[in-house]
């Protein structure tokens, strides 16, 4: 008989938005409305680059840390879009920026440090920390807008406190910070020591003014994940970048080439064309982005939701009518099954998701419009 594996696995359950999809994919003609996947193609240059890679057989390990041509020009953009101020040496090219987390949390946690979240939030951070023996601290919001306030930053800081996870803008809200919010945010963290984990991954998808990063307020505590998923329509491509001081960047690159050796050459090759000759590609997803942002919206008011707009990324997390008796769940398989619209239900990111669902509006217009015409009928 095989010995037990490790005991603390159970208490990882599979993801919610997963499980939920996978539920109502059979659904015959269901519109899925579930996943944060851009609907948009990679750009044409960005792929033909990856071509040319494969056509020169640029197949073989890179260094660890990622190309440094790539890294230098990571550094370039992020400091462009961003202010970030990270050298090539304090940046490592990651497997998505799931790693990037994975990484950096796996750095900087021991058994009991924990690790301050948003609720809601996206739910791959809680079991990243559990695993590493870390305790999830998590913060309501669904009274502040969905924003952390000085507040309850302050409520929620004890002596075990290592990290605080800032995910702005947010999955699954679509809220943002202000410079200001962040500036607040800093003053009560600065000198705590504790680290800032932003997880900055839907950076370029902000509608109303430009992301502003807590990186240049708190320059020696923040590790900042980002990567070209969102930005640049590569989500297959597995191309995360993770940012951190030298003296931090330098351990968690001992984590990287244990776990994955070194990021696809091909991809990137391709992550180097985007960050190099993408630096506005993003805009014509951006646009269309906000334009569905503000039809959906629309649609959702008009059928009685008490809707928060999003300033970013492409979610809505909208809360149910109390003239609604059942919870997101069950609510979100009734809409399903009889309107074939799959949205998921806020269970799966909120410890009070039970009375919300999250919409993803990374569909075609066409798509959404036919969503919302099935969900006012379901409505009514």
């Amino acid at each position: 008989m095989l010995k037990p594996i490790r005991s603390d696995l159970n208490k990882i359950a599979v993801s919610g938005i997963r499980a939920f999809n996978n539920r109502v994919s059979t659904i015959d003609g269901v519109i899925r409305l579930t996943l944060g996947e851009p609907d948009f193609p990679t750009p044409e240059h960005v792929k033909e680059s990856a071509i040319q890679a494969i056509r020169e057989n640029f197949t073989n390990y890179t260094p660890n840390a990622g190309m440094p041509e790539l890294r230098k020009a990571a550094s370039v953009f992020f400091d462009k879009k961003y202010q970030l101020g990270f050298s090539e040496q304090e940046i490592i090219v990651t497997v998505g920026a799931t790693e990037a987390i994975a990484i950096a949390l796996e750095t900087i946690l021991e058994n009991g440090d924990e690790v301050i979240l948003p609720d809601p939030v996206y739910p791959g951070y809680e079991p990243l920390i559990t695993l590493r023996g870390g305790v999830p601290v998590l913060i309501d919001t669904t009274d502040t807008a969905f924003k952390i306030t000085p507040e309850k930053l302050r409520a929620a800081i004890t002596p075990r406190t290592k990290a605080i996870v800032m995910p702005y803008p947010s999955n699954p809200t679509g809220v943002t910070l202000s410079e200001a919010e962040l500036a607040a945010l800093s003053d009560v963290l600065r000198d705590t020591g504790i680290y800032v984990v932003a997880d900055e991954i839907y950076s370029e998808l902000t509608y109303n003014s430009p992301h502003v990063s807590i990186r240049p307020m708190l320059p020696e505590q923040t590790i900042v994940i980002n990567g070209l998923s969102k930005s640049h329509a590569m989500i297959g491509w597995r191309i995360g970048f993770l940012m951190a001081p030298e003296s931090l960047i330098s351990e968690m690159l001992k984590i990287h080439q244990y776990t994955v050796t070194c990021a696809s050459s091909i991809s990137q090759k391709a992550a180097l064309e985007a960050v190099t000759n993408g630096f506005d590609d993003t805009l014509p997803m951006r646009t269309e982005y906000k334009t569905r942002a503000g039809f959906v919206l629309d649609r959702l008011e008009k059928m009685g939701f008490q809707v928060i707009p999003p300033d970013g990324a492409f979610y809505f997390f909208v809360k149910l009518p109390d003239s609604i008796a059942d919870n997101s769940f069950d609510w979100a398989v009734r809409l399903a099954e009889e309107q074939q619209v799959a949205v998921v239900p806020g269970s799966a990111f909120s410890t009070k998701g039970d009375r919300y669902f999250r919409l993803s509006y990374a569909a075609s217009f066409d798509q959404l419009a036919l969503a919302m015409d099935r969900m006012a009928a379901f409505m009514k």
